[in-house]
């Protein structure tokens, strides 16, 4: 059986605005401006105004926004920056390009995040600062998180590039910790139509700073301040992102409401559900389940036409690329137990409820349940 319930429709975005996309790239064709330009600065205005900070600055994607952001910093050779374990690569990569070490430490089981029980524990004189992520569209326990950063003396890097315009005790992410990194990657909440990123801030020197270091460490062209990178949100990209940006609160609104469904469809199954504690607002990136027998379910819904994903297989700690880190099967047990059980279902804000009403029937098929009534 072919694909009848696709993971993430991203043309059907693209179809939804498809006016507005083209306006936006004839925009740019027209202005014969491609990079560091007025669709760019005009996007960083709107999106700092979106998350409530004073700044934005567009880079090239989301690991190079937190990587800037950390050797904006001054972290670097030497320095120990605490990671969650349970987390995409990219938010280790950027602690590994700055020349430091990341240090990880498990998440609170039930809501994947960082556990800030568990930091003390990790903190040595080497570190230097704490990069939780926002994952699956769902912040971390920031207040928790900063009691300790402000009793050490640490910096707090927010990587939010899976929860755009998720909230947390009434704020949004993004402006929670002296700096945030985004990614806009096609599939994300707010996506553009290729690579994107952006840093959110309230530090206008650290704004600044970032703002150089994107653009060959240059303020002014051809005087170099810093040993910098080519990382600069492009013209078409900002230009995209500024016509999807106005339509993101009611796509993740979609989302909540499919996310609200599977939590009632599949509220007798054996899988374990999302869990939101008080005053979080997630936006549903990821609707992730867990499962003893994921193998098994992902197979049986792949036979019913429903296309599923696995974030993440493997758990960075276990990854060829950071060997060198000493940390073998068995070290990081809730992290390994989560990447074992996890499997993410169909949402996004162009699938319908029908859709998830035949994901929801084929999973309590799976598990011998009759149909759920229907709302």
């Amino acid at each position: 059986m072919g694909v009848e319930v696709p993971f993430l429709d991203v043309g059907a975005a693209v179809a939804e605005l498809r006016a507005e996309l083209d306006q936006a790239c004839a925009r740019v064709l027209d202005s014969g401006w491609f990079i560091l330009g007025r669709e760019g600065q005009a996007f960083e205005a709107e999106f700092a105004a979106y998350v409530g900070t004073k700044y934005c600055v567009g880079v090239g994607n989301g690991l190079e926004a937190l990587h800037l952001i950390l050797r904006a910093a001054g972290i670097g050779p030497g320095d120990e920056v605490i990671v969650p374990a349970n987390t995409y690569i990219a938010t280790w990569l950027a602690v590994t390009y700055c020349g430091a070490r990341p240090k990880p430490v498990e998440p609170v089981e039930r809501t994947y995040n960082l556990d800030p029980e568990r930091i003390e524990a990790a903190l040595t004189p080497r570190t230097k600062a704490i990069l939780p992520v926002h994952l699956y569209g769902q912040p971390a326990e920031m207040e928790a998180i900063h009691r300790l950063a402000g009793e050490r003396g640490l910096l707090v890097v927010e990587d939010a590039a899976q929860a755009h315009g998720a909230r947390y005790r009434g704020r949004r992410v993004g402006g929670l910790g002296r700096a945030a990194g985004w990614s806009f990657y096609p599939s994300k909440n707010l996506g553009a139509l290729g690579d994107a990123g952006a840093v959110t801030t309230d530090d206008e020197q650290l704004a600044e700073k970032i703002r150089a270091l994107r653009n060959y460490g240059s303020r002014q062209k051809y005087h170099n301040l810093y040993k910098g990178f080519n990382s600069r949100l492009d013209e078409l990209q900002a230009a995209v992102l500024r016509a999807k940006l106005p339509h993101l609160d009611e796509w993740n609104a979609r989302r909540a409401r499919l996310a609200r469904l599977y939590l009632e469809q599949l509220a007798e199954t054996p899988l374990l559900l999302p869990l939101i504690p008080e005053g979080i607002e997630p936006v549903w990136h990821l609707f992730v389940v867990r499962a003893p027998d994921r193998d098994a379910l992902q197979a049986h819904l792949r036979q019913e036409g429903i296309e599923t994903l696995i974030h993440y297989p493997i758990p960075p700690h276990l990854q060829p690329a950071y060997q060198d880190l000493g940390l073998p099967p068995g070290s990081l047990p809730i992290t390994e137990r989560i990447h074992r059980e996890v499997l993410s279902l169909p949402i996004g804000p162009h699938l319908s409820e029908a859709q998830v009403l035949r994901v929801c029937a084929a999973i309590r098929a799976f598990y011998h349940l009759p149909p759920a009534e229907v709302p």
